[in-house]
């Protein structure tokens, strides 16, 4: 009998729900056949501002308890939901979204409940390997996904509630209301298209937050994690017919969470990036403040994005656009002002090594005394094909910081539980904390941004421990304000605690490449190193957080704080938020370049950035990140182009770089779908990554970090042993072997080609949806393209069970195909999504702008694909937000009013 030490919990494998949760939805909220669903609420909801508690704040609830909104959709499809109070907005919202992404939305709520094992299978998975889904669900139990919503749902305040129980209505309405043989063929008949609770969405919101940080260890790190001897491997708690299969499927089960927990790598495997830019009144047209928002984003999953508006007369009036299933839109503007966000460069958690008491894994010592690691047991279903699931039960391992992790399957320079640790020389064990573990109140951060008027109200936000979890905010108003704050969650820790990460960062290598994964590991046995709680629960407050106010710009395009404007470096802020006086990334240098020098084309045949009088306007704004510069085409080419020259017909590496020399030398430097030569360049830049951190002979200098690094050295210039012309013949044999002509165009080689059609855990296959749609861009961190776009390898949509088509690459190419699946050229499918440029007038906001992959995941909707071919025509369009421009834009039959 294993020694256990701390509290033990058996949960149910029927349910997520506590009986206490089911007990209050089956009374009166959200499940079928409740109040809810049927249009009332219980009557006891009120606002913070409201004197008698069983008063109906009817700015955020109907009055009468019944749900009701109006829908008008305009150019794109885009919802503009209007009703009397912000329950019905939401409720609005998720009716709309649920038209145009159930299936997305469904399995989006399979994940969240730790039940993809019971509808899709264990998840074979070409990536990590068989069982995926079995890894997966119970490490998001271990990391309380659900039990964490479960909790927190009774503590939200009257405003979250109006928007989770709202939008959970909404989607239910659409859900029950359509035949399943109706649905779109992802999802068609599918039992777990269900209807949902709020405490359902509450955890969808809770994987959400950890997208930049506990969700890497939800592949295999989590999972993994068990005392010496002991293996992870679950138990079937039902009886098993065939042994041999189960055993040799829970033996692919561990494999394939060690290699899941191999692949952390920090967040750049992630697909989130942005580009944003808040523009002050000395820099625009109008003398008032502008936007750009340019979000870089997986095109499929659950980290799609969605457009709306929502107003509730007198109260909120909000247009912009969330990750599917918020019930209220994240990057937005309002009459007064407007903002976007950027992924940061920040840490949003701390692994500790715990210092284990002698001959016992499950008690460490912390400041001097015993504390136990604490044991829970939990059970997933898992179907085998049969008429019943299998049921496994695994046993996992918490600290006071949170679940214990296998650390020596994240980074093999790390011990396993039980051997002599990193940082005490003792026998230890690893765990973390996540900043954005705790998800209560949410929405409303981004509700209270929507609320405000002025640049004091917005900031007030974070005053007040506002988060948006791993993103920076880039602000914008009418009074000329631009505003920049990193705005995400970050562990306060001492400034003792600091300086010591600072020392080992300094003198440890492994350390400081640890750290540099994001990682910063601290010592479990001491409280020096906890996290200070202060006001916030323990994330660093507002003002110790890196923000500046200008009247001319303020940036980010992911590199750290530090260089937010040149003019005014942000210094001295906790490691944790990123680099300081550090090599900054290409968008970042070309986006700098182009807000110093706004009347610089960079390039012969581009726009110059601000007009001819060097100020913005918001059409200006959205041709900033479609006229497609490229940060490593305006530092290189030149010399390239010289290089080319001076080699002539000679041969390099065994290839003849004539005819690809002549498309460099005619290319116009951008990487439109017109441009010839844009295709050669990247892949010549893609192995010339390889080696250009030695060939560059002048290195970063913090007071020059756009034009440093640069200058490639002239050692064999000009001949057969040129290191960049080596490079280039390098990638002329990648293109050359997929019968790619140094004049094709880029058009005809880079696309959009969206595939699905098949439902997760079946034996279907997926289908491309649509003819190729050609597509203009250029990776951001290959090409070093502002418009950054690039393709995703992976067998499933981002985040999900669903199969889409993808096929294998060459290596340094930026993800060019190599022919299998008939796939041909770059299959594009992340960067460029919901993009726009906003300019404040003295008519309010004018904005323009598109979501690039169309609003709708539904390939039978007029709106599947009609954003998509505009941005690849260039054809951006206006965001309707004033009630004039969108009654005057309304498509036929675009409006509806639905009732509870």
């Amino acid at each position: 009998m294993r020694k256990r030490k701390g509290k033990t919990m058996k949960v149910d494998s029927n349910s997520p729900r506590s009986s206490a949760v089911m007990r209050r939805y089956a009374t009166g909220l959200a499940l079928a056949g409740s109040v809810l669903l049927t249009g009332c609420f219980d009557g006891g909801s009120s606002s913070s501002s409201s004197s008698d508690n069983n008063e109906v704040n009817e700015q955020l609830f109907p009055a009468n308890g019944k749900l009701a909104a109006t829908i008008r959709r305009t150019t794109g499809g885009v919802p503009h939901v209007t009703a009397d109070n912000l329950s019905s907005a939401a409720f609005g919202h998720g009716y709309a979204q649920a038209q145009d992404n159930v299936c997305l939305l469904a399995e989006a709520i399979v994940k969240a409940r730790s039940e993809r094992s019971k509808y899709f299978g264990p998840g074979p998975d070409a990536l990590f390997g068989v069982g995926l889904n079995i890894v997966n669900d119970f490490s998001y139990k271990a990391q309380r996904i659900y039990s964490g919503a479960e909790e927190q749902v009774d503590d939200l305040n009257p405003e979250s509630r109006a928007m989770v129980e709202g939008f959970s209505a909404g989607y239910n309405k659409y859900v029950e209301e359509t035949d399943p043989a109706d649905l779109p063929a992802d999802c068609r008949n599918a039992e777990w298209v269900q209807t949902i609770t709020p405490v359902d969405l509450l955890a969808h919101y809770r994987i959400a937050a950890q997208y930049a940080s506990g969700a890497a260890f939800a592949t295999g790190a989590v999972f993994l994690a068990v005392p010496r001897d002991e293996s992870p491997a679950p138990t079937p708690v039902n009886p098993v017919t065939d042994t041999d299969k189960v055993e040799k499927l829970l033996k692919q089960v561990v494999a394939t969470a060690e290699k899941g927990a191999g692949s952390y790598r920090g967040f750049e495997q992630m697909g989130l990036a942005s580009n944003a830019w808040g523009i002050g009144k000395t820099m625009t047209e109008q003398g008032r403040g502008a936007l750009l928002a340019n979000p870089h984003f997986p095109y499929t999953g659950h980290r799609r994005l969605y457009e709306v508006q929502m107003t509730v007369p007198g109260y909120l009036n909000t247009h912009g656009a969330g990750l599917l299933g918020t019930a209220i839109p994240l990057i937005n503007f309002n009459e007064n002002l407007a903002w976007s966000h950027t992924v940061s460069a920040s840490q949003r958690f701390t692994w500790y090594e715990l210092t284990l008491k002698d001959g016992d894994n499950l008690t460490y010592i912390k400041d001097g005394e015993e504390r136990p690691i604490k044991v829970e047991t939990f059970q997933i279903e898992v179907k085998m094909g049969g008429t019943e699931p299998m049921v496994l039960e695994r046993d996992f391992y918490f600290s006071e910081y949170g679940p214990m992790l296998a650390a020596n399957a994240v980074d093999d320079e790390l011990p396993a539980w039980g051997s002599n640790g990193a940082v005490n020389n003792s026998p230890a064990a690893y765990t973390y904390r996540d900043a954005n573990a705790n998800t209560n109140q949410l929405l409303d951060t981004w509700l209270k941004m929507s609320l405000a008027t002025n640049l004091d109200e917005f900031q007030n936000v974070f005053e007040e421990c506002g988060t948006t979890l791993w993103t920076n905010t880039t602000y914008a108003d009418d009074q000329g304000n631009a505003f920049y704050i990193d705005s995400s969650s970050v562990p306060n820790l001492s400034e003792k605690s600091i300086a010591l990460v600072n020392f080992k960062r300094q003198f440890s290598p492994a350390y400081a490449a640890l750290f540099e994964e994001g990682i910063t590991l601290l010592d479990g046995s001491t409280s020096e190193d906890d996290w200070v709680e202060g006001p916030c629960n323990g994330l660093v407050p507002y003002e110790n957080k890196p923000k500046l106010v200008r009247t001319d710009w303020v940036q980010n395009s992911n590199s750290s704080h530090w260089a937010t404007n040149p003019d005014a470096f942000l210094t001295g802020f906790s490691p944790l938020f990123g680099p300081e006086k550090s090599e900054i990334n290409p968008r970042t240098r070309l986006g700098l370049k182009m807000l110093q020098n706004p009347m610089d084309t960079g390039m012969p045949t581009a726009p110059a950035p601000a007009g001819q009088d060097g100020k913005f306007s918001a059409e200006e704004l959205i041709g900033v990140i479609w006229n497609n510069r490229a940060w490593y085409a305006e530092q290189f080419l030149p010399e390239l182009q010289q290089r080319c020259d001076a080699i002539g017909s000679a041969t390099v590496a065994g290839e003849d770089l004539t005819s690809w020399c002549d498309a460099l030398q005619s290319w116009d430097g951008l990487y439109n779908i017109d441009s010839v030569g844009a295709h050669i360049f990247r892949v010549f830049i893609a192995n010339y990554h390889n080696q250009s951190d030695t060939d560059l002979t002048v290195g970063f200098r913090p007071d020059d970090p756009v034009g440093t690094p640069s200058s490639p050295s002239d050692t064999n210039k000009g001949t057969p042993e040129d290191s960049m012309l080596q490079a280039l013949a390098a990638g002329v044999t990648a293109l050359k072997s997929q019968s790619i002509l140094p004049t094709d165009e880029l058009g005809s080689l880079q696309y959009y080609r969206p595939s699905g059609g098949a439902q997760p855990g079946t034996a279907q296959v997926p289908v491309f949806l649509t003819d190729p749609i050609p597509w203009h861009g250029g990776d951001g961190n290959v090409d070093g393209a502002f418009n950054a776009i690039g393709v995703v390898d992976s067998e499933f949509a981002e985040d999900t069970r669903f199969p889409r088509i993808d096929p294998s690459t060459i290596d340094d190419t930026a993800g060019l195909s190599d022919g299998t699946d008939n796939v041909d050229g770059w299959l594009m499918a992340r960067g460029t999504s919901w993009h726009f440029g906003l300019e404040f007038t003295d008519n309010g906001p004018e904005a323009y702008g598109l979501l690039s992959y169309s609003q709708s995941t539904d390939p039978m909707s007029p709106n599947f694909k009609d954003q998509s071919v505009q941005y690849s025509n260039k054809e951006y369009r206006q965001l309707f937000f004033s009630e004039e421009d969108i009654a005057a834009n309304v498509l036929p039959q675009g409006e509806m009013t639905i009732t509870q």
